[in-house]
């Protein structure tokens, strides 16, 4: 039986963020679905919109429905629900690239990245991503005359309550010494402008407490949209051999 993977994009992008990956995947046997995030207008009303709880929750009972364990991948927001459902025993693997970290790394660094948005976004239900953040934060490595296309294809707003709850540590909290919770990667680029590296190797250190195998991976030419820059397929391929190592595929 193929082995089924599920990918779950980062705030502000659409699962056709994840076309890449899923090429590369599918052309070495895996079986791809990329998960959308539910609609915002199904948030509740006079609320700060979807939150990191129902994000979860939403993927939980997919995932919980598949005829197999998946290996779970997620990017940016999504790096972080593979966090919170493989601590709670779903997937077979999580693989969390340029992730927002847990509850507990390094809170004061996280909020005050996250300030600019906060700010943006005030109290509205749901914030949009700037072109001029997108450039010089999200895609900083793709070329200026690639930056719009791709802001224009990929770029949607986005929940504004978990920018709050990353920030605060709101339902984002995982038990870095599970001894029973799946392995996990962590991938990040040491570009990234958006989740700093540091903020990822922290997480990784945090998650020593525990003897599941864990590792850590820098890409020292890559931004946060390490997912698509050029030398993409660098970080595909680490994911699919560290994937298929776990496996005993190797």
């Amino acid at each position: 039986m193929s082995k089924l993977v599920v990918f779950i994009h980062d705030a502000w992008l659409t699962p056709a963020s994840w076309d890449h990956f899923q090429s590369r995947f599918t052309a070495c046997g895996y079986v791809c679905i990329a998960l959308p995030w539910p609609p915002l207008n199904d948030s509740p009303a006079n609320s700060l919109g979807l939150g990191l709880s129902g994000l979860v929750e939403h993927h939980a009972v997919l995932i919980g429905a598949m005829p197999q364990p998946p290996l779970l991948v997620g990017h940016g927001f999504g790096g972080l629900i593979v966090q919170l459902l493989i601590d709670r025993g779903y997937g077979s693997a999580g693989i969390a690239i340029a992730p927002v970290p847990p509850r507990g790394i390094r809170p004061g660094v996280l909020a005050f990245d996250l300030l600019p948005v906060l700010l943006s976004a005030g109290w509205s239900p749901q914030v949009d991503l700037r072109f001029k953040r997108f450039a010089t934060d999200i895609a900083p490595t793709v070329p200026h005359t690639e930056q719009l296309m791709l802001f224009k294809r990929h770029v949607v707003p986005a929940p504004t309550r978990i920018f709050y709850e990353a920030a605060l540590g709101i339902g984002s909290r995982v038990n870095f010494a599970n001894d029973q919770r799946p392995p996990l990667l962590l991938l990040t680029g040491a570009d990234d402008r958006s989740i700093r590296a540091s903020l990822v190797a922290s997480s990784y250190r945090h998650y020593q407490r525990s003897v599941a195998p864990t590792a850590y991976k820098c890409f020292t030419t890559h931004s946060h949209w390490l997912i698509t820059e050029a030398n993409w397929e660098e970080v595909a391929d680490y994911a699919i051999e560290w994937e298929q190592a776990q496996s005993g595929r190797f």
